[in-house]
């Protein structure tokens, strides 16, 4: 069956299933549907690859339907890596929204120019999909007509390779997994950044970081702190030296180190114990600081 220019349909159901994405993803009400990781999962693993294909393909003597399907994945998985690489060096950052409009332009570009390279070509070899046929006949419009057994057996292990690939993401993305419980343990400068931090003293004088420790362990629990200048421990404020935090919450504290004596080079250790094991730091941070005597 010929492909229909007039009538592009695969690429208007492309169109409009990222359109009806976009809407489940926007709007509040829907965006808790379950519907959206449905529509979501072909956004990212199939529709931009396929958009690609029909743009790199657009005759219908080059590639079968099975073999643009698995192209269209292989194509997918590739190029939605580069576009949150290119996102990650914006402003805008690797985001849902961003990301959702990347993909989304992407597609709905892509499937423009694919349609126009297909206006340029005769009718009878532009490649298309006419959702008008009937079941039997669009199937094999859309896997074509196998003409050796080699060849539908190398088509139907194509099909399945693409449809665990498909399912076994499904399964990762739709499946809720209980998260590995991990705590997170940071200490930032003055300003709440991850610089600027206080490392030349001078003997008396104080410094300031700020410390941070994020529950995902899963329950409550209790953690001791305990910061060394070269294995000496330092005084510290109770709210710091035992802390009990929920699961999911976050504490951050100031902490204002006083170096007692001088010396170059020194390790300052902040070190987080866990109520399982007490006698072993379960994370440790380091910085080296310079103390000089009062001038």
């Amino acid at each position: 069956m010929a492909g229909n220019q007039k009538f592009p349909s695969d690429l208007l159901f492309v169109i409009g299933l990222v359109i009806l994405t976009d809407i489940f993803v926007l709007i509040p009400v829907l965006s808790e549907s379950f519907i959206r990781t449905v529509l979501g999962l072909p956004l990212v693993l199939f529709l931009p690859g396929y958009a690609l294909v029909a743009l790199l393909f657009p005759a219908n003597n080059g590639l079968e339907g099975i073999e643009r399907a698995a192209l269209s994945v292989g194509m997918s998985v590739a190029t939605v890596p580069l576009i949150g690489l290119v996102l990650n060096n914006t402003s805008f950052g690797i985001r849902e929204m961003p990301l959702l409009a990347s993909l989304s332009l992407l597609i709905i570009l892509t499937c423009a120019a694919a349609y126009v390279r297909r206006r340029q070509l005769p009718e009878d070899k532009a490649f298309g999909v006419s959702f008008k046929a009937s079941a039997h006949s669009l199937l094999v419009e859309i896997l074509g007509k196998p003409e050796s057994s080699t060849e539908k057996i190398l088509r139907v292990f194509l099909a399945i390779s693409v449809m665990a690939l498909v399912g076994s993401l499904a399964y990762v993305s739709i499946i809720p997994h209980e998260q590995e419980p991990f705590t997170e343990f940071y200490i930032l400068g003055p300003d709440k950044t991850a610089n600027n931090y206080t490392t030349e003293y001078i003997q008396g004088d104080s410094g300031t970081v700020i410390i941070g420790v994020v529950n995902h362990e899963h329950r409550t629990v209790n953690y001791t702190m305990d910061v060394r200048l070269e294995n000496r421990s330092l005084a510290l404020p109770e709210n710091l030296k035992n802390i009990q935090l929920e699961d999911n919450t976050t504490l951050e504290e100031p902490l204002e180190i006083t170096p007692s004596f001088e010396g170059e080079n020194m390790e300052l250790q902040f070190l987080l114990f866990n109520d399982t094991e007490k006698d072993v730091p379960y994370r440790d941070l380091r910085l080296w600081i310079n103390v000089t005597e009062e001038a």
